[in-house]
């Protein structure tokens, strides 16, 4: 086992092997553009580390990692058409460097190579990640269908936004578990196992995303802050203040999120006191907790060293405690 600092050098220099020099160029510098503006690599390290946890090669969970990385940064290029904005790591967004239909086609290339890279694989282990593969981008497509239904919803449950943010976010980060363990020929069990364990820590990983989005540093979150609250987003945060508010915060906060005629500003700095004063803040940061020992719970089932585990749990925990 590796650390993830190493997993993620790793992975890097077999990224910058995967630049796409070819002709439209159009086509394929918003692919290169955008996957190399950084970022965690969370998802390939994932990859990348379980392969190993289950006594498999890290560089044999190369290319599964890779697709892993190329399909989120497709989602991410077509998210950002989707909420017109302008940075994404920091950084100038696809579609604003470009135009809006280079973003689209681009982002339909980066789909087709995700699958390609398969293709690098012995059948049997080829079919079994196309299969998790197709499952996974459906149920992202899914979830970013709910995302955009609930902004113009005013009856949206918690249990409906946690389902949104499974299908939008989690699943992803229990395939690039389960792709490592499957590339290990890990057993079918603990192929499950660790798919739950990543499927928990990646709500975990959304609902602290949600709470970075309003409460986060601009400099090192990487996004606009308070993103969410300009579009009207039913975040976790803002239903635990419909929950956990008085009816004058509730009925204030109703009110902001529907008016256009205060500042962004305004707007901002009013809901993240309504999130404090609620205690929504607090609920949402307990949240992240919950999720994170819920995914610590499955590791106890999984047959691999308790050494092997604490490294496993080592990396929910930093995932927790992130502030970026």
């Amino acid at each position: 086992m590796q650390n993830i600092e190493t997993y993620q050098k790793s992975f890097i220099a077999y990224l910058e092997d995967f630049a796409v020099d070819k002709e439209p160029k159009n086509l394929y510098e918003p692919v290169n553009y955008i996957l190399k503006l950084g970022g965690k690599r969370l998802r390939p390290v994932l990859t990348l580390m379980t392969s190993e946890v289950f006594n498999g090669n890290a560089n044999d969970a190369m290319n599964a990692a890779l697709s892993v990385e190329v399909f989120h940064n497709f989602s991410l290029i077509h998210d950002d058409i989707m909420d017109d904005a302008p940075l994404r790591r920091g950084q100038e967004t696809v579609h604003e460097k470009w135009d809006l239909n280079t973003g689209i086609l681009s982002g339909d290339a980066m789909l087709i190579l995700a699958y390609q890279l398969f293709e690098n694989y012995e059948p049997a282990t080829f079919q079994a990640l196309a299969k998790l593969f197709s499952k996974t981008a459906l149920e992202v497509c899914e979830g970013q269908q709910y995302d955009i239904d609930f902004e113009t919803r005013h009856d949206v449950t918690i249990p409906e936004y946690l389902k949104m943010i499974e299908y939008k976010t989690a699943v992803l980060v229990g395939a690039a578990m389960k792709m490592g363990a499957i590339v290990a020929q890990a057993s079918l069990e603990d192929q499950n196992a660790i798919y739950d364990f990543g499927r928990y820590l990646g709500i975990a990983f959304q609902l602290q995303d949600d709470y970075l989005d309003a409460f986060g540093n601009p400099e090192t979150f990487g996004k606009q802050v308070g993103g969410d609250i300009l579009e009207n987003k039913k975040t976790y945060l803002y239903l635990k203040t419909l929950e956990l508010g008085s009816p004058n915060d509730r009925s204030k906060l109703v009110e902001i999120m529907s008016n256009d005629m205060i500042s962004n500003e305004e707007k901002i700095t009013s809901v993240k006191t309504l999130f404090n004063d609620s205690g929504a803040s607090h609920a949402t940061q307990k949240a992240v907790k919950d999720y994170t020992r819920k995914a610590f719970e499955l590791l106890k089932t999984l047959n691999i060293s308790d050494d092997k585990k604490q490294v496993l749990k080592l990396f929910g925990e930093q995932l927790m405690n992130r502030r970026v």
